[in-house]
């Protein structure tokens, strides 16, 4: 009982921030992603009869503690929703992803165990299913299981059963690109789900946050469905950044932003003013992406690059969704 899948990271344009309920992870808001080809989690699941417990190994590395306890947990919630008894599992991943640093690595990570887990087990489970499923080992690698554009409808039941993600948008629709910005791959200090809930409980610009969402995500749709850049880049930067805001406001306020952070934004501001389309969007971590067109790839690399504190710029075309291998 055995399967490997590949799951693609998602980079949020209009961010998830917050929960309605932090055990069924169920969001105070719709978001919107671009899933990206060069960033992603390649995950081997094997159950075997009389394994006493769950093993997890990432790249070769073996895991005790919190990192096991999170993999065992979902695995938990699969056996127990289908019905699966005490059977566990060797779990080995692959991450092409900075771990913990804003690149969405859970999101690659748990969408690849929850493929690779239900196929191991034979369950044919449809992507509005899986996608379900996943979320509830990380809230945005539910969106991870489409290609493309992709949402992830908050939805309004208390079961969650109408929270998962749809595709806008299929991977070969628009040739959007995206350069992933590494500035530093260590662990970041506040974590995703501490900092997010943080500030639904103490930032007073929260619900303004929330409250700005739907005329976004409106408005990038229409974006998307023209195929018009800079209408989407300004959308995504300033919903980016009212986001972040948030955070300043919590109580202890908090940014995940380093010096160099700021100096890609201005860097990528600054292409703007010399007439190349470029926008920036940074999720929880110091990391930056840009978006970009494809004939303007050799200059945005070059220019990334050449920034203070930038250690790797990672060139990425939009993403499929799962894989099995």
């Amino acid at each position: 009982m055995k399967a490997t899948a590949k799951a693609h990271t998602n980079i949020a344009l209009i961010k998830y921030w917050g929960k309605r309920d932090d055990q069924l992870i169920l969001p105070t808001n719709n978001s919107l992603s671009l899933t990206l080809d060069g960033l992603y989690t390649t995950t081997t699941v094997e159950f075997q009869e009389g394994l006493e417990a769950d093993t997890f190994s990432l790249n070769s590395v073996d895991f005790k503690g919190i990192e096991l306890e999170r993999v065992s947990k979902f695995l938990d919630l699969i056996r127990s929703q289908y019905d699966i008894g005490e059977l566990h599992a060797h779990v080995q991943s692959t991450n092409a992803v900075p771990t913990a640093a804003g690149f969405a690595s859970s999101a690659s990570g748990f969408a690849a165990l929850a493929a690779a887990a239900t196929h191991a087990l034979g369950l044919d489970l449809d992507d509005t299913e899986l996608s379900r499923l996943t979320r509830q080992g990380s809230g945005s690698a539910c969106r991870s299981i489409y290609g493309g554009f992709v949402e992830w409808e908050m939805g309004e039941r208390a079961d969650g059963m109408d929270s998962h993600a749809v595709q806008v948008a299929p991977a070969n629709y628009w040739d959007v690109r995206m350069a992933a910005v590494v500035l530093s791959d260590k662990m970041k200090k506040v974590s995703s789900r501490e900092g997010m809930k943080r500030t639904v409980d103490t930032s007073p610009f929260y619900k303004a946050w929330v409250d700005s969402i739907p005329a976004d995500l409106a408005e990038i749709k229409d974006g998307i469905r023209e195929q018009n850049f800079e209408k989407v880049g300004a959308i995504a930067e300033a919903n980016c950044l009212k986001m972040h805001a948030t955070t300043l406001g919590a109580v202890p306020p908090f940014t995940y932003w380093l010096d160099s952070t700021m100096a890609v934004m201005q860097t990528v501001r600054s292409m703007r003013d010399m007439g190349i389309p470029a926008y920036f969007t940074i999720d929880a971590g110091p990391n930056v992406k840009v978006l970009y067109l494809p004939e303007h790839e050799e200059v945005v690399h070059t220019t990334l690059r050449n920034v203070p504190g930038v250690t790797d710029v990672v060139l990425s075309k939009t993403g499929q969704g799962i894989t099995y291998l």
